[in-house]
């Protein structure tokens, strides 16, 4: 067990009225709560960034957005990120990605890992490959595991539960993924303690 609760930040991106992949969201949420880590879901419909024209770097010292100084503050105090995305037309969902896309140097050094999702067959993989270079690009590190998910809707019910076999697949795949990220959360916590980062 870590020494103390890691942060852990979960991101989800869909601005659809009927959108069912907050269902895996919410319930990735409470499975890193049952850990024990501080885990917090940042929603990007419900933060609403204005399609992006000045990163919060961009501002001057104390003089960015309230927004952007909120979100800012929670990702660098983070530990680690989790990236939970659909699959628009074989890509990212815009939303969620224009909100990334404001801020830089907050997400260095940390590992990131990405739960994807879909109402077909091929569970938002193709969403998380793009994921995965972006993340990478901006200086995350990004665990092996991944968490996918066909049939969202079979999968989890209305209250973010387990549900027949896909459901109980899910709950099983949970741990490694967990764990994966936890060990690579632990060892970028200590290793900062050793060594600043090199930029």
């Amino acid at each position: 067990m870590p020494a103390s609760p890691h942060n852990i930040l979960l991101f989800y991106g869909s601005y659809r009225a009927d959108r069912a992949g907050i269902r895996l969201a919410n319930y990735l949420t409470k499975q890193f709560q049952a850990r024990g880590a501080n885990a917090e879901l940042i929603d990007a419909k419900v933060c609403n960034f204005p399609i992006l024209d000045k990163m919060y770097k961009e501002y001057a010292p104390g003089m960015a957005p309230t927004h952007l100084e909120t979100l800012a503050n929670k990702i660098k105090a983070a530990d680690a990120f989790v990236f939970v995305t659909g699959e628009y037309n074989w890509g990212p969902q815009p939303g969620l990605k224009n909100l990334t896309d404001h801020f830089l140097e907050e997400w260095f050094w940390r590992p990131a890992a990405i739960a994807s999702y879909s109402a077909g067959r091929f569970s938002g993989t193709r969403s998380s490959f793009v994921w995965h270079a972006m993340l990478s690009e901006m200086g995350m590190i990004v665990v092996s595991s991944t968490i996918a998910v066909g049939g969202i809707t079979k999968t989890l019910n209305e209250n973010d539960e387990p549900t027949g076999d896909s459901g109980a697949s899910l709950a099983r795949s949970f741990p490694t993924f967990a764990d994966d990220l936890a060990w690579w959360t632990e060892a970028a916590i200590n290793q900062r303690k050793i060594k600043a980062p090199p930029f």
